[in-house]
């Protein structure tokens, strides 16, 4: 059995031109990620009202899982940190915006500008320490601190992952939950070693009915729900405004006028404190500009 990629080499090392155009001219990868993004498209539940979602692509590749993307008639920004990989997918003139850069050291968007996010077997690289500077703990925590941010509310995010062991597993969703994300991984074909597909599904808030994790597929291909309800196959997430309003700051104005600030000097002259004088622009507040 290989050897798994992301243990023989950091990304932008092993995809070099000649991984990354084998990676690309093969037709068994090309079938086989188009039905895992087809999946995660699915596992997405974008509003079926024929509106075009801006969506990220997280280890685009060579673009790929954005053909996939654009065929269903939505917009794609692509992130991945091997070159090689990216100027394939620019020979192949892919249709999404495309960057070059680490996800470890976060996306740099802006905040709430993303309608959903998707990423094919690329998650688990963070996990591995590529060099004397990584930390995966902190590198997943940036990457799905700086994804939560860039994401609308109640929008979602799907990976399609290869955990190397239960304890990565939980090192991933661990830090996607405390990052704020709500969720869990969905399970397709559990029964079948060579079929089994894991995919971390998450949504952007705090848990509710809507943000209940969707059903994996059995081997007959059909969802594995134990009442036969297709229900919750049928929901569709909400997004809302892209330009996610500020928290509002809690105000106190109880006690923070002229008079309680009188009544502390008067404290502080009690105490043997050395107190300014009183005067009238004692307790007025300041203009934020001279």
């Amino acid at each position: 059995m290989a050897s798994r990629p992301e243990i023989q080499a950091p990304p932008e090392i092993f995809y070099n031109d000649f991984e990354a155009r084998k990676y690309t001219s093969s037709s068994r990868i090309i079938e086989i990620q188009a039905k895992l993004s087809e999946r995660a498209l699915e596992l997405l539940a974008l509003p079926d009202d024929g509106v075009p979602r801006l969506l990220l692509d997280i280890g685009c590749g060579s673009g790929l899982s954005g053909e996939t993307i654009s065929e269903n008639g939505h917009m794609w920004i692509g992130l991945d940190i091997s070159p090689s990989m990216l100027d394939i997918a620019l020979e192949r003139e892919a249709e999404g915006d495309l960057l070059l850069g680490d996800m470890g050291q976060g996306l740099g968007l802006r905040p709430g500008v993303v309608d959903g996010a998707i990423s094919i077997s690329a998650v688990q690289w963070l996990c591995n320490a590529d060099k004397s500077s990584h930390e995966p703990r902190l590198r997943l925590k940036t990457f799905f601190g700086s994804l939560y941010r860039c994401l609308a509310r109640g929008a979602r995010a799907v990976f399609q992952v290869y955990p190397e062991s239960i304890a990565q597993r939980e090192l991933i969703l661990s830090s996607a939950m405390r990052a704020g994300f709500a969720g869990g991984v969905v399970v397709d074909f559990p029964h079948s070693s060579k079929s089994r597909k894991e995919y971390l599904v998450l949504t952007c808030g705090p848990p509710s009915v809507g943000t209940a994790v969707p059903k994996g597929k059995g081997d007959d291909g059909e969802s594995s729900s134990d009442d036969g309800s297709g229900d919750e196959d049928n929901q569709t997430v909400s997004v809302s405004d892209r330009h996610r309003p500020r928290k509002k700051q809690k105000l106190n104005r109880r006690g923070k006028g002229r008079e309680w600030v009188m009544k502390k000097k008067e404290q502080m002259r009690r105490k043997g404190n050395v107190v300014p004088p009183d005067s009238k622009y004692t307790a007025r507040k300041r203009k934020s500009r001279f």
